[in-house]
């Protein structure tokens, strides 16, 4: 590999490398084809060989995306000369000087994982390349602890929730192989990645360099050491946010562990956000948190973020039980079974037990600076059901919609034309042969995908919100239809009960104005 034992900066190797990946169309569509939708599933589960099946024959054909997605994605060795085939502008010697092969006589292996990203934003749809450190698939033994992680699911998902409102500065916090700079990069005038890994700031800044970005500085440290004294439009953590054990013989994954106990790490950050935000500057991470015999998680979490006077949001996706979390993080590191991974268990359970730690909660947190001061939003929830692929715009649009609520009182609110939102639908469910549905909900597509039941007054309400309305007119127009001269209805007493849900609402999209 590299001098440092990296990937090696080299601007006009990587210009070729560039060259030849785009050349050999490695994209994900492209791979997506060679192997087929099936092999491809297997491959997001660690399971390569109905991917290496599918490439046999292409290989000896010495296609070139074939190639290389033989050698860096699936981390088989390969011939020197169907290297040299595929990579014409680099050449294995360039490959070898950027660190990405190794060779031994006429076989080539793979130094690092090299793989195709695609994703699509605000600014249309862009392929990248990533690099990061070997798996364990292609390793064949558990990781080191100095291990670069690449894309994971954990990234993927802060990458879906970033809001991509332009901004002057951003700064991602614990970088790693650098994918939430490089989305960054796209909003923002200038971005600072920092990491308490000098190899994963190498990756980090050959993967910006390789995909042709120059915006971004990277910076060796922990946490808000490296940006002391400076202050951000946007801040994006994925913190080492995993609760490891402090016991000797447990591997610290620098990809992984913060070397706090328990979720000290999530505090500390949360602690430290607020002097390096600008007023109005919004910070998105993700994180644990753990459940205790006498504290429920997301308690906890509000207990951290009254210390902060920032506005916050904060979705718990998942609650694991202590040995489920345990489980989920030994075997990530590579170790699936037999007397080490009971010693690991162990040391996990141990470690819970001493703390009354019953179960983990994972989720994220959403956490703005107010302008004035003075924190209006606060909002704890749980929702595990399905969402949308791409979180950010609805993040936006409900922060957006909570400013102009705070901003109203509720007689100024009344007077709002309001409209459904484009992806909600009503459903309703009848008892067989009856007239009236025993239940209604209001069912959100996009976002969080929330549902939200109706009753009658409810239901109409939001049917009239076609925006030729105020609410208020809407509330007197349904109390007249309602009302009866053995049972009138107040229109006034109707719209105060119904208000706080209509701004339930709005807050989270069903309702726009």
């Amino acid at each position: 590999m590299g001098l440092n034992g990296n990937v090696e900066i080299d601007g006009a190797r990587i210009d070729a490398l560039r060259s030849d990946l785009v050349a050999a169309q490695f994209t994900v569509g492209r791979l997506r084809e060679l192997w087929g939708d099936e092999a491809d599933a297997a491959l997001t589960r660690g399971h390569r060989v109905p991917a290496r099946r599918a490439l046999d024959a292409l290989v000896e054909r010495d296609a070139a995306a074939a190639t290389l997605a033989w050698l860096f994605v699936l981390g088989l060795p390969t011939d020197r000369d169907r290297l040299a085939g595929a990579l014409p502008a680099l050449g294995v010697d360039g490959a070898v000087g950027l660190g990405l092969v190794r060779v031994d006589e006429s076989v080539v292996s793979a130094a690092v994982d090299l793989r195709p990203y695609n994703f699509t934003d605000a600014w249309g749809e862009t392929n990248w390349w990533i690099s990061s450190d070997l798996g364990e698939v292609t390793l064949g033994r558990p990781l080191d602890e100095n291990h670069v992680l690449g894309v994971g699911g954990a990234s993927l998902t802060l990458s879906r929730l970033m809001i991509d409102r332009s901004a002057r500065t951003v700064l991602d916090l614990g970088t790693g192989c650098g994918i939430q700079a490089l989305h960054a990069s796209r909003h923002a005038g200038r971005v600072v990645a920092t990491d308490i890994s000098q190899r994963a700031l190498d990756f980090a800044e050959f993967n910006a360099v390789l995909n042709g970005i120059r915006t971004i500085e990277f910076r060796l440290g922990s946490l808000f050491d490296p940006v002391a004294g400076e202050r951000f439009d946007h801040i994006v953590s994925n913190p080492p946010f995993v609760i490891t054990p402090r016991t000797e013989g447990v591997p610290a994954y620098e990809y992984r562990d913060g070397g706090r106990v328990g979720d000290a790490i999530v505090s500390e950050v949360l602690e430290g956000l607020a002097d390096h935000l600008e007023p109005g500057g919004v910070a998105q991470l993700l994180g644990n948190w753990e459940y205790r015999a006498d504290e429920d998680g997301l308690d906890r979490v509000g207990r951290w973020l009254d210390a902060t006077a920032l506005d916050a949001w904060v979705v718990e996706r998942e609650v694991q039980d202590a040995p489920l979390y345990a489980e989920t993080w030994i075997r990530d590191g590579g170790t699936k079974s037999g007397a080490e991974f009971d010693r690991l268990s162990d040391a996990w359970l141990d470690d819970f037990a001493d703390r009354g730690v019953t179960a983990v909660g994972f989720g994220y947190l959403t956490l703005r600076k107010p302008i004035a001061g003075v924190a209006t939003l606060r909002r704890l929830e749980r929702l595990d059901g399905p969402v949308g692929s791409a979180l950010g715009p609805h993040i936006l649009a409900t922060i957006d919609a909570h400013d102009w609520q705070a901003s109203l009182d509720d007689r100024a609110f009344s007077r709002a034309m309001l409209t459904v939102a484009p992806d909600v639908t009503e459903e309703r469910h009848y008892w067989p042969g009856d007239e009236h549905p025993a239940v209604m909900n209001l069912r959100q597509g996009g976002g969080f995908a929330r549902t939200y039941p109706l009753d009658t007054a409810l239901a109409a309400i939001v049917g009239a919100c076609d925006g030729e309305l105020s609410v208020a007119a809407i509330c007197a127009a349904l109390a007249d239809l309602l009302s009866t001269p053995a049972a009138p209805i107040d229109s006034q007493a109707m719209l105060a009960q119904l208000l706080p849900t209509i701004r339930e609402l709005v807050t989270v999209g069903i309702l726009r104005r």
